[in-house]
C-alpha cells in the first residue's frame, strides 16, 4: 500500500515543506516556520518525514518527555489529504518507535480535542496494533487554560506496550 513512500528522519531542509504541509491539514495548529525548523533538527531522531516521489506527504513531530524517558509525546501529525484514512499515521509512529532513540519507550502520549475524530481514530488504531490500552483525561481545559478561545485538549496515553 505504501511501497512508494519513503519514511526517514527529517532534516532542517524539510522545515519549510513541513510548514506548508501543516497549513494544508486543518484543524492542525499552524506553528511558525521557525518552530518547524526546530522540529526537523532538534527533534529529528523522534520525528519522521514521509516522502512520495521526493515530495513531503507526511510529518510527525514527537519527542521523549524529559522527566519521563519511557514516554514518547506525539506533538503533531500532518498527512497529505491524498493519504488520509489509509493507516499512514500509525505506520509512521511505529517507524519512530523502532529507532534506537526509542528503545526505552513504553508509553505514547498526545493531546486531542474532543471533536477531532480523525486523530482519535489514529490513536485508537495505534493502541490496537500495539495491543495496548488507551486512556485519556482532560489536560488543558477550554476555560481554565485557553480563556474560551480553544477547545479543551485531552491527554491520551497508550501503554505500556512491548
Amino acid at each position: 500500500m505504501f511501497s512508494n513512500i519513503l519514511l526517514r528522519q527529517p532534516t532542517i531542509d524539510d522545515g519549510a515543506d513541513v510548514f506548508y504541509l501543516v497549513q494544508r491539514c486543518p484543524p492542525l495548529d499552524n506553528n511558525s516556520s521557525y518552530c518547524n525548523f526546530l522540529q526537523c533538527s532538534h527533534f529529528s531522531t523522534t520525528s519522521v518525514a514521509a516522502l512520495q516521489e521526493g515530495k513531503l506527504v507526511g510529518f510527525i513531530s514527537a519527542y521523549i518527555l524529559p522527566q519521563q524517558p519511557d514516554t514518547l509525546f506525539v506533538w503533531q501529525i500532518a498527512i497529505d489529504k491524498s493519504l488520509r484514512g489509509q493507516g499512514m499515521a500509525p505506520k509512521m509512529v511505529k517507524h519512530i518507535l523502532e529507532r534506537p532513540t526509542c528503545s526505552d519507550v513504553r508509553f505514547i502520549e498526545t493531546t486531542i480535542t474532543p471533536d477531532n475524530q480523525s486523530s482519535w481514530r489514529v490513536f485508537e488504531k495505534l493502541a490496537s496494533q500495539l495491543e495496548s490500552d488507551l486512556k485519556h483525561d482532560v489536560f488543558l481545559d477550554k476555560d481554565q487554560h485557553f480563556n474560551g478561545q480553544h477547545e479543551s485538549e485531552a491527554l491520551v496515553r497508550i501503554g505500556p506496550y512491548r
